[in-house]
């Protein structure tokens, strides 16, 4: 019979808390480190809001002994996939063939898609 792991998942206040052990900053320097208030890193680390997916990655970018999949993890949410310039370039061509009422339906579409990935956990 297979056994669930009892460990617990770490939340983001959690691993915000480790960030500042690990790095000696406080909540000021992570603002400034990510392009926040020192009040936005306030509500995370009394888990009244998440950061959006920016903020995510700019934490990550500013103490990487903590990785994106760990930081997204920690905020209930999947890592967004990478996007190359490429890839950009070719999806920006494909929309731009489109009628305008077909941007609009995959506008819709993706930020459907969007919303569902800041509320859904990993």
């Amino acid at each position: 019979m297979a056994t669930e792991d009892a460990t617990p998942t770490e939340d983001l206040a959690q691993l915000l808390a480790r960030l500042k052990a690990e790095y000696g900053v406080n909540d000021s320097q992570i603002a400034t480190a990510t392009g926040v208030s020192p009040s936005t890193v306030n509500t995370w680390v009394h888990r009244k809001r998440q950061p959006r997916p920016d903020a995510l990655r700019a934490l990550a970018a500013a103490y990487p002994k903590f990785t994106e999949d760990q930081i997204f993890a920690a905020a209930g949410r999947k890592t967004p996939g990478p996007l190359a310039p490429e890839a950009e370039e070719r999806l920006l061509e494909l929309f731009r063939g489109l009628t305008a009422e077909q941007q609009e339906l995959q506008e819709i579409q993706l930020r459907a898609l969007n919303e569902h990935n800041r509320s859904a956990l990993s």
